[in-house]
């Protein structure tokens, strides 16, 4: 893969043979985010799973104290009092049936989130393959699908995140963006970590966390040591 001569200059910045303490490892992520717009900065976390199995599915949601740098869309599917409620508590859309061919039929994904009431998950379940591959369906691990809306909101709208491992087993998720402080960084990510190492399966033997990478949107990847998570 041809690279820029930005991101070059970068990488000669970060020491590919050295696994970083996170505080390190989240400078140089600011240093090497160039880009003219404010990078987002993410963690990629290696496990030790196999997500093909149910007992070693990790899957959760965590509220990172200075947030994501980013406005999030919430999507609510609610009925009755609770319109009012996911109204109130700032839901940027709130509805049920109705929104169903707007997303099926016309393509309406304008959201970054969706909460739904649990008596509304039999609505929500006919939007599974919309939803499902986008990483978009309520979950009851994330907290998407319950009846205190206004918690769920408000947590989304403050920073809340959610993790899951991909096909490959790794989770990625944003613990902020480039303009933020390196103190602003490293608490979100320590705040991610704790749920990540609370997260580990009671089944999974070997390992846990393989390798933890730092990068920020346009950067080189930093390698972050995980003896202290271990």
């Amino acid at each position: 893969m041809k690279h820029g001569k930005k991101y070059n200059e970068a990488a000669k910045l970060v020491d590919r043979a050295v696994f970083y303490e996170s505080n390190d490892a989240i400078a140089l992520a600011k240093k090497t985010a160039t880009a003219k717009f404010d990078e987002t900065i993410e963690v990629h976390i290696r496990t030790g799973c196999d997500g093909r199995h149910a007992d070693q599915q990790i899957r959760g949601a965590v509220v990172l104290p200075n947030g994501t740098g980013k406005t999030v869309k919430v999507l609510v599917f609610a009925k009755g009092d609770k319109v009012n409620e996911a109204e109130a508590a700032g839901a940027d859309f709130v509805g049920g049936e109705e929104l169903i061919p707007k997303i099926q039929n016309d393509g309406w994904l304008d959201f970054d989130v969706v909460v739904a009431t649990p008596d509304m998950m039999g609505v929500v379940g006919r939007l599974g393959k919309v939803l499902g591959p986008k990483g978009l369906m309520p979950n009851p691990k994330a907290g998407t699908v319950t009846m205190d809306v206004t918690k769920a909101v408000n947590d989304i709208k403050a920073g809340k995140i959610e993790y899951r491992l991909d096909k490959s087993n790794i989770i990625h998720v944003p613990v902020g963006k480039a303009s933020f402080t390196e103190e602003q960084l490293q608490e979100n990510f320590n705040a991610l970590m704790d749920a990540i190492v609370k997260a580990k399966p009671s089944t999974l033997k070997g390992q846990y966390l393989k390798s933890v990478t730092l990068t920020s949107t346009m950067g080189p990847g930093v390698k972050v040591s995980v003896a202290k998570f271990a």
